[in-house]
């Protein structure tokens, strides 16, 4: 008896700990560090002397009314559609403005917003593309609304946090004529169970078994507090979901995000997905390892998709 007493009490302390662990996951997955800008004037000389384009400060309110801001820039080249590039997990615009220059060079517009709870955008919780697909939808109707003709394209370019949030609004908006995306995960069911079992060194086996507990009481809490599911996220459900062609960047030698999400993704809608797995690339290194064929791929993705995607976009009546 002595000893089920311990192992009851044991098992006790081990739920206890759990709940702690699981508010404690919570709380940092929402509450996320903002980074502030710093380089705005030295992108914006570069913009001017480049491409003899001003960097607008322009903004959104979104569905909740959080407002949403982002920089958007329009070289004396530009030939009438335009690329959102958003930014990875706890970053701002200035993280993927370098990316803008691939673009600008070939007379795209470039949209660079701070994704909600990051940069300069409102929000106080970050969702992992829950609200955030829906502020891309937003973003996108700006853009035809005040910057781009109907018979233009959009495209969508991100990496890490920023790519799962491009795969998910392809669930909700359907004018993208193509996206390319870098290192995104395929749901976030997965991507938890890895998470909680980081700090341990462990696999992705614990997050499945011991550290379910913990996982249930992040969702649990989350819910309660927030109104928010920690789970829903699915990159992989708005694939399957949507026929815009999508480009998958995966780095090889990437440890933050595994390259199994980038093949459990293409496996899911090989008709208009494609696969490239970068060698010797970590986490969201693919343009450093193969500079030009990055920039050539994702180049020739969005030109392949062109006509197409607008003659389908014409006889759906989007």
């Amino acid at each position: 008896m002595k000893l089920v007493h311990k192992l009851l009490v044991a098992l006790g302390v081990y739920l206890a700990l759990s709940v702690v662990a699981g508010i404690v996951i919570s709380e940092a997955s929402l509450h996320l560090r903002r980074l502030p800008l710093r380089h705005q004037q030295q992108f914006a000389a570069l913009m001017h002397e480049r491409y003899g384009a001003e960097l607008d400060d322009v903004q959104i309110q979104a569905a909740d009314g959080v407002v949403l801001k982002a920089w958007y820039v329009q070289p004396t080249s530009f030939k009438g559609s335009a690329v959102v590039l958003t930014h990875g997990i706890t970053d701002n615009r200035e993280g993927v403005a370098g990316y803008g220059k691939i673009f600008l060079d070939q007379g795209y517009a470039v949209l660079l917003p701070d994704a909600r709870a990051h940069g300069q955008s409102g929000g106080d919780i970050a969702t992992y593309g829950i609200r955030e697909a829906g502020d891309l939808h937003r973003w996108i109707s700006w853009l035809y609304t005040n910057k781009l003709s109907a018979s233009e394209c959009v495209y969508g370019f991100g990496e890490s946090y920023g790519a799962a949030v491009v795969l998910q609004s392809l669930a909700v908006e359907r004018r993208y004529c193509a996206v390319a995306v870098e290192d995104s995960f395929s749901s976030a069911r997965a991507i938890s169970y890895e998470r909680i079992s980081g700090p341990l060194h462990l696999g992705a086996w614990f997050g499945r078994t011991l550290g379910l507990p913990a996982l249930d009481s992040a969702l649990i809490y989350s819910r309660l507090r927030y109104g928010v599911d920690l789970l829903k996220p699915s990159p992989l459900y708005a694939i399957e979901h949507s026929s815009v062609p999508v480009l998958l960047i995966q780095g090889v030698e990437d440890r933050s995000i595994r390259p199994y999400h980038g093949k459990v993704l293409a496996a899911a809608a090989p008709n208009h997905v494609r696969l490239w797995m970068v060698p010797n690339a970590g986490h969201t290194m693919a343009w450093s390892a193969a500079h030009h064929e990055f920039e050539t791929r994702v180049l020739q993705w969005f030109a392949e998709h062109r006509g197409k995607s607008l003659e389908l976009r014409s006889v759906s009546g989007q």
